[in-house]
């Protein structure tokens, strides 16, 4: 398999031990096999948030683009539906997605369109210094909760499955085999697909050692079963000692927003002007 080279000139500024490096990694193996198989690289088109996560971007020598805060889906949704060849891949943090964006998430995963969101998940606010976020534990102390979050976090796979994604799959940035496994999956399911990566952050929430003593991968798991997904998934609720199942937790067929809006758009003579409304509509 010839190595594609997909290094850039920039220097990586996140701090030593963060998990975003084992994302990095796999996300690069992922590209690498997926080119190699027949995907040309400029088919894959990167948009990110803002947050410690976004600096991915910068690290991989692909098309890509930068949006706002919590804005992922909006710019990614229209590239798609310009031009749907296009392999999607949507990078935010979980304060960026599972807060300001969330809105996004819900729709795009009720519209099954064809784009994968990779999640950065360290449950915390890294680039602003240790905030708490939509998943930070009940009783998190962090800069603006130095007496403890008073809110139970939310079970972003949870919602998702009851939004409509058709691909949903968690990983851990201690386990770069399987999260390159669940990245090319996730690339290549036709619909909407989400993988929350529980990235530590060393420096504001260093989680390594409660995940290392409660993460277990999942065995004779039906992931076409929507129940049986939706009970590996409420397992763990992020505020519990319960078991954290990685893998790939539910994956279905359905039709796609884009075959649809294409219909539509194929007996319109101004496709533009059908993204442009659907642009302002999103966002």
């Amino acid at each position: 398999m010839s190595e594609v080279n997909l290094n850039t000139y920039a220097k990586n500024t996140w701090c030593p031990g963060c998990g975003n490096f084992a994302i990095l990694n796999a996300f690069k193996s992922a590209i690498n096999e997926l080119v190699n198989e027949g995907t040309p690289l400029e088919n894959f088109v990167l948009v990110s948030g803002i947050g410690c996560h976004a600096k991915i971007v910068d690290y991989i020598n692909m098309n890509s683009f930068y949006s706002l805060h919590g804005r992922v889906l909006p710019p990614a949704q229209a590239i798609k539906l310009a031009d749907p060849k296009l392999k999607i891949i949507g990078f935010a943090g979980d304060g960026d997605a599972y807060g300001e964006g969330l809105e996004h998430l819900i729709f795009a995963a009720k519209r099954n369109i064809d784009i994968t969101m990779i999640i950065h998940n360290n449950r915390v606010y890294g680039l602003t210094t240790g905030q708490y976020t939509p998943t930070s534990p009940e009783g998190f102390r962090g800069r603006s909760t130095p007496l403890g979050t008073k809110e139970m976090p939310i079970n972003p796979l949870e919602l998702m499955l009851a939004s409509g994604a058709t691909y949903l799959a968690r990983g851990t940035s201690h386990g770069i085999d399987l999260l390159k496994r669940l990245f090319k999956e996730a690339i290549l399911h036709k619909g909407f697909s989400l993988v929350d990566v529980l990235q530590v952050c060393v420096t504001y929430y260093n989680m390594y050692e409660y995940y290392d003593k409660h993460v277990y991968g999942l065995i004779d798991h039906n992931a076409g079963d929507f129940n049986q997904a939706m009970n590996k998934i409420r397992e763990w609720d992020y505020n519990s000692e319960a078991p954290v199942a990685l893998g790939t937790m539910y994956s279905r067929q359905a039709d796609t927003f884009e075959d649809k809006f294409s219909a539509q758009g194929s007996v319109s003579t101004d496709k533009d002007q059908l993204i442009t409304d659907f642009l302002r509509t999103a966002i």
